[in-house]
């Protein structure tokens, strides 16, 4: 089976447009490359990965594809440019033209207004998304839920992937929470083509989480959306926050354990390859 990472990080604090990551953290303000991560790949026999980015700048967009070009187990690089400039088209045609430019993310939950993605002016990135044949992530919190699905109906050509299961409020478990939250994604599944991530869960769950902790989401989707439009990422390093690369591999194991072979290998690596259109591994 060709397993698949589909989303992953990778940066460098120095670069100095990280805007939301606390520039203390023990964890997460430091450099992260490929080789900090080629152990962890080797470990679990993940060939290829989705690095994803993490600024809202198309400087670390390129800085990204930079990394691609060298690391071949990057299979391509979902990247940023700004909505709210319609002039900045040809940037994204010009990103569009790299053989490993798979998209773009607009980085909507760290956005005050939660109606951004409907406003006039971003429109041409949705529609450019569309004509160019990019894919788009999509970034956001249980309260944007209902204004991904108007934007996903809107564009029906548009190839989405809703990014950590949407960032349920494990650790705050309630069925006041959970039943919103799981409305809004069974008619994201049923109303839509999006794909979804199984991603994020651990970050969203208390320090001392388990897999049972995590068990209602990852049932919820994954009967929602089938295993054909699931694809696990491991959203390291944020993850580390939570746990390591190993801990929540082996907790998304346990949470398909019920899958046949043929669904696990979607969920594992075929999902991603089919809906980022990255293919099979070259051969040598």
């Amino acid at each position: 089976m060709d397993q698949i990472d589909a989303h992953q990080h990778y940066w460098n604090p120095a670069r100095g447009d990280y805007d939301w990551m606390p520039k203390e953290d023990p964890v997460l303000a430091r450099t992260y490359g490929p080789a900090d991560l080629a152990p962890e790949l080797a470990a679990h026999g993940i060939g290829r990965t989705v690095l994803v980015q993490a600024a809202a700048t198309v400087a670390e967009t390129e800085y990204l594809l930079g990394i691609a070009d060298a690391t071949p187990s990057v299979a391509g690089v979902v990247g940023w440019v700004d909505f709210e400039r319609p002039e900045d088209l040809p940037v994204l045609k010009r990103l569009a033209g790299h053989p490993k430019f798979l998209g773009v993310r607009p980085m909507i939950q760290d956005i005050p207004d939660a109606d951004w993605m409907l406003r006039e002016d971003v429109q041409w990135g949705f529609r450019a998304v569309v004509d160019l044949g990019l894919s788009f992530d999509a970034l956001g919190f249980p309260a944007h839920l209902g204004n991904f699905l108007k934007i996903l109906k809107r564009y029906p050509g548009m190839r989405v992937v809703l990014d950590h299961c949407m960032k349920p409020r494990i650790r705050a478990h309630s069925p006041g929470m959970f039943g919103p939250w799981a409305d809004g994604m069974t008619r994201l599944a049923r109303e839509t083509g999006a794909c979804l991530k199984l991603s994020g869960l651990v970050t969203e769950a208390r320090e001392d989480w388990t897999a049972e902790d995590l068990r209602p989401y990852a049932d919820h989707v994954l009967a929602a959306f089938g295993p054909e439009r699931i694809m696990w990422g491991s959203d390291w390093p944020v993850c580390r926050l939570r746990g390591e690369y190993a801990d929540w591999r082996r907790a998304a194991q346990a949470l398909t354990s019920g899958l046949n072979t043929s669904d696990r290998a979607w969920v594992f690596g075929g999902t991603a390859a089919e809906f980022y259109r990255i293919g099979s591994p070259p051969v040598g």
